[in-house]
């Protein structure tokens, strides 16, 4: 059964960092993208940053471009996500994601985590 589990989330003044973890088990996700989502009360869940399976290419949503840098090691099968330079808008529940496939046509979630930046 593929599970994924984010920590690393907590309370943070403005200005702060976090380090995000999401680690997954029961399948190998080495072959697979991976992202980090979130979702603040009252709004839609949206999308903030995706890596290839490599490593080699990530992409960030505008809102957290160069604040935030993720990043992942195959061998724990683990994906991370620093982010700095947090803001109050950045408060919400954040979510880890593996990416379908040709061959695995299922996209898999984390239970969500939650970051609140104080002003």
């Amino acid at each position: 059964q593929v599970q994924l589990v984010e920590s690393g989330g907590g309370l943070v003044q403005a200005g702060g960092s976090l380090r995000l973890s999401c680690a997954a088990s029961g399948r190998t996700f080495s072959n697979y993208d991976m992202g980090w989502f979130r979702q603040a009360p009252g709004k839609e869940r949206e999308f903030v940053a995706r890596i290839s399976w490599s490593g080699a290419r990530p992409w960030y949503a505008d809102s957290v471009k160069g604040r935030f840098t993720i990043s992942r090691d195959n061998a724990k099968n683990t994906v991370y996500l620093q982010l700095n330079s947090l803001k109050p808008d950045d408060t919400a529940a954040y979510y880890c994601r593996v990416y379908a496939t040709l061959q695995d046509p299922h996209n898999y979630w984390g239970q969500g985590i939650q970051v609140t930046v104080s002003s």
